[in-house]
């Protein structure tokens, strides 16, 4: 009897140890997560807000009054999450250069073969983006697209391709400069087909890749991108069924060039597609 009653006191005493390891353990533990060791999973860093600036032509620019057209930057807000704000300063009918230097740039040419400033003072939406306190700050991104109302033959508006090239890489440096992001973009094409197939109608690419090149931005072609979503859809050939009814007319306001908000809508998803095919940081904030 003496015997047994030592082997289970042993058995309470070896069940009790271990119990009380257990116990002792998972207090440890629990202090442990308490004090934030790497037990816990660590918490996710808040992201910081994002302003992403756009200047461009009408493209890009947010609609008037009218139905059509709507620019794709009115609708690139809504591809991102709420940390991200949009602030489109496009403007219609503007090159690069008149979108710089509003007011300030006369009808005639140089020997040169520019249009002449009659001031180097810069337009208003020009000096706001580079405000030090309510412009461009670190962290920002500044798309840039023209190239549509440039290749006109007459001043003001008229850009030749070493101007152009000249003023998108002003552009990226001044983002730069602040800490922000430039990401250049080649202008969206027009509709217009040979046979069946939708093709490039736009200029100044080379000028566009180049500034990119000089100054370590990003480009976006944003003209092969079209066109190829164009095609995608069957564009061409067309019984020009623009301006509200067909599929082309929900595309395209009536003059082949500007879109509709579902146009509009399109573009924007195109170049926020390739914020992703890029890898570039702003990507992670797209819905």
């Amino acid at each position: 009897m003496k015997k047994l009653r030592t082997l289970v006191t042993t058995a309470l005493v070896i069940a009790l140890s271990s119990l009380g390891v257990g116990i002792a353990s998972a207090a440890d533990s629990g202090a442990v997560n308490c004090t934030g060791a790497s037990h816990a999973p660590a918490a996710r860093a808040a992201a910081a807000p994002v302003t992403v600036w756009l200047a461009g032509d009408s493209t890009m620019a947010n609609p008037g009054a009218a139905r059509c057209p709507v620019g794709w930057g009115s609708q690139f807000d809504a591809l991102f999450n709420s940390d991200v704000t949009v602030r489109n300063q496009a403007v219609g009918g503007r090159s690069i250069q008149t979108w710089l230097y509003e007011g300030n740039v006369s009808s005639t040419k140089g020997s040169d073969g520019e249009c002449r400033l009659t001031s180097g003072s810069y337009s208003s939406r020009w000096q706001a983006m580079l405000n030090a306190s309510t412009g461009m700050k670190a962290g920002d991104y500044l798309f840039i697209q023209f190239g549509i109302n440039d290749s006109s033959s007459t001043c003001p508006r008229h850009v030749g391709p070493a101007r152009y090239q000249q003023l998108m890489t002003m552009m990226a440096q001044a983002a730069l400069a602040r800490g922000a992001h430039p990401v250049l973009l080649t202008p969206v094409a027009a509709i217009t087909c040979s046979g069946s197939t939708a093709t490039k109608n736009r200029g100044f690419v080379s000028q566009t890749f180049a500034a990119g090149s000089a100054t370590g931005a990003p480009v976006i072609d944003l003209q092969t991108l079209s066109v190829s979503r164009y095609n995608s859809l069957r564009f061409c050939p067309n019984n020009g069924d623009y301006g509200g009814s067909g599929p082309l007319g929900t595309f395209f306001c009536n003059d082949h060039t500007h879109f509709e908000t579902h146009g509009a809508q399109q573009i924007a998803t195109l170049v926020a597609g390739d914020l992703r095919r890029q890898n570039l940081p702003l990507a992670a904030y797209l819905r």
